[in-house]
C-alpha cells in the first residue's frame, strides 16, 4: 500500500514517498491471457483505469483523457480515483473477478503480491516497445517477478538530503558533499554551537537499506530453492549499520523511534538542524511549519562511497498493471504505453516533481532543484526484497528493532542474527 508520496517514501507493500494528487479510468469487454487475445474486432467503448488518490493532479488526468480520447475515436476513458485505505483487498478481489478494471496503478513493491495471485498479465513481450532498458532500476525491478515483467514503471520518488543553507554557510561549507567521507566531515563541522549536524532518527530504516546496498548487501536474499533468508547479519549489513551509527551520532535524533515520531519536518523547521533525509516534497512540510525558511533550503543527493556515484536509495513509486480479466487487453496496453511514454512522462515529471520512469528523461527536471537532486539519486535506486510477503516483515519491522538495539549498545552480530531470523520467518510464511 502506498500513501501519498509526500508522506510515503516507503515501499508500496507497506507504502513509499513525496508530493502527489490523482484521478483514474473505467470499463471493457472480452478476456485473454496475452495482450489483445481478449479484444473484439471493434474498438472498446469504455476503458476503466484505477488511479490512486494524490498520485497525479486532476488537471493532468483531464488533459491525458482528452488527448487519448481524441487520438482513439470511439474510446472513453472512465477515470476512477481509489483510496489507499483498503486498496490491497480491493485490488486482490478485482484481480480474482471476471470484470476487473483494464489498467490499475499499484505501488511498485506491491507488484509481487498481486502477481502471485495469477491475475496480472505478463507484459514481458512489451518491454522493448516501452524502452525498458532505460527504466530506473529501482522502479523496474519490483515489477519483474521470476524473470517476467508484470508491472510497468510509471513514476518514482526517492530521498535526498534537504539542508539549511544558512547553517552550511556559517560552517564555511560552500559545496554539498559528494562522498560519504566528505559528508561525515561536513556534518561534524555542522554539529557545533547547539546545532545538530543532521537530524536522523534511530529507525529510519530506508536510509539504512541504502547504506547496506552501498556495501553490496541487502535486507534479504532468495536462494536457489526459492526460500528467503534475512541478511542483516552479513558483513555488508554490519558495515552499512556502522556508517548509519556514525552519521546518526552527529545529531540528537531519538534512537528508539522513526522519522514520524516526532515529525522530522517539524524538528528541522526549528532551524537548529542542518540536514534531514526526505523526499523533496518534505520541504513543503518544513515551510508550512516555518515560512521564514523560504529560500534557505537546499537539496543534494545522498552521497555515495565515491564521487562518481550517488548513494543507494530506496525507490518508491507506482507501476501500471493490466489484469488478466481485462476485457480489452490490447486497448489497455495502449493506455499504459501512453502514460509510460515520453510525452506524458515529461508532463507528469514537471507538474508533480516526480522522477520519470526512464533515466534519459531526468533532464526535464533541470529547473527544479529538489526534483533534480532526486533524479540524480534515482540512478542508484533499489527496492525492498521482491517477495509477496514483504508486507509481513514491515508489520512487525525487526529492522527497526535491530537498529535501536545497535544504537543503544547491543552487539551488532547478535542483534543482526535475531533480526535476520525474524525476516526469514516472515518471508517464508505460507499463512
Amino acid at each position: 500500500m502506498r500513501p501519498p508520496v509526500s508522506s510515503r517514501l516507503r515501499p508500496r507493500s507497506a507504502a513509499a514517498l513525496v508530493a502527489v494528487a490523482a484521478l483514474a479510468l473505467s470499463g471493457l469487454t472480452a478476456c485473454g491471457s496475452s495482450a489483445g487475445s481478449g479484444d473484439t474486432a471493434a474498438a472498446p467503448s469504455k476503458l476503466t483505469v484505477w488511479i490512486m488518490r494524490d498520485s497525479v493532479s486532476d488537471s493532468f488526468l483531464q488533459r491525458f483523457r482528452a488527448d487519448y480520447e481524441g487520438a482513439h475515436q470511439g474510446t472513453t476513458l472512465d477515470v476512477q480515483i481509489q483510496e489507499w485505505d483498503g486498496i490491497g483487498q480491493k485490488i486482490t478481489s478485482a484481480l480474482a473477478s471476471k470484470d476487473a478494471p483494464d489498467v490499475i496503478e499499484v505501488g511498485n513493491t506491491q507488484v509481487a503480491q498481486y502477481a502471485a495471485s495469477g491475475g496480472v498479465q505478463d507484459l514481458s513481450d512489451k518491454v522493448d516497445d516501452l524502452q525498458g532498458k532505460d527504466w530506473i532500476p529501482g522502479l523496474a525491478e519490483p515489477g519483474k517477478i521470476d524473470g517476467k515483467q508484470y508491472g510497468i514503471p510509471w513514476y518514482a520518488a526517492n530521498r535526498v538530503v534537504i539542508y539549511n543553507k544558512d547553517l552550511f554557510a556559517q560552517a564555511g561549507i560552500t559545496t554539498p558533499p559528494k562522498t560519504r567521507d566528505e559528508w561525515i566531515a561536513d556534518t561534524t563541522k555542522l554539529n557545533t554551537g547547539g546545532n545538530d549536524g543532521i537530524y536522523l532518527s534511530g529507525q529510519t530504516w530506508y536510509a539504512l537499506a541504502g547504506f547496506v546496498w552501498d556495501e553490496g548487501g541487502d535486507l534479504a536474499a532468495k536462494g536457489a530453492d526459492g526460500k528467503w533468508t534475512g541478511t542483516l547479519d552479513t558483513p555488508q549489513a554490519k558495515a552499512g549499520m556502522a556508517f548509519y551509527q556514525q552519521l546518526q551520532a552527529l545529531g540528537s535524533g531519538p534512537k528508539d523511534s522513526d522519522e514520524a515520531k516526532p515529525l522530522q519536518a517539524e524538528v528541522f523547521a526549528k532551524g537548529r538542524s542542518a540536514q534531514v533525509l526526505s523526499t523533496p516534497g518534505g520541504a513543503a512540510a518544513i515551510l508550512k511549519a516555518n515560512p521564514a525558511l523560504k529560500d534557505k533550503l537546499g537539496f543534494f543527493p545522498i552521497p555515495g562511497k565515491s564521487a562518481d556515484k550517488p548513494g543507494a536509495v530506496f525507490t518508491g513509486g507506482s507501476d501500471l498493471v493490466i489484469p488478466e480479466s481485462s476485457r480489452h487487453q490490447a486497448a489497455a496496453y495502449e493506455v499504459v504505453k501512453a502514460l509510460a511514454g515520453d510525452t506524458w512522462q515529461s508532463a507528469m515529471a514537471k507538474e508533480m516533481s516526480y522522477v520519470p520512469n526512464r533515466t534519459s528523461l531526468a533532464g526535464v527536471l533541470s529547473g527544479d532543484p529538489g526534483a533534480s537532486a532526486m533524479a540524480a539519486g534515482a540512478v542508484n535506486g533499489h527496492a525492498t526484497p521482491n517477495s509477496p510477503n514483504w508486507a509481513a516483515v514491515e508489520a512487525n519491522n525487526p529492522i527497526k528493532q535491530y537498529m535501536t538495539q545497535v544504537l543503544t549498545g547491543a552487539d551488532p552480530a547478535v542483534a543482526g542474527k535475531t533480526a535476520s531470523e525474524a525476516i526469514t520467518k516472515a518471508l517464508n510464511s505460507t499463512s
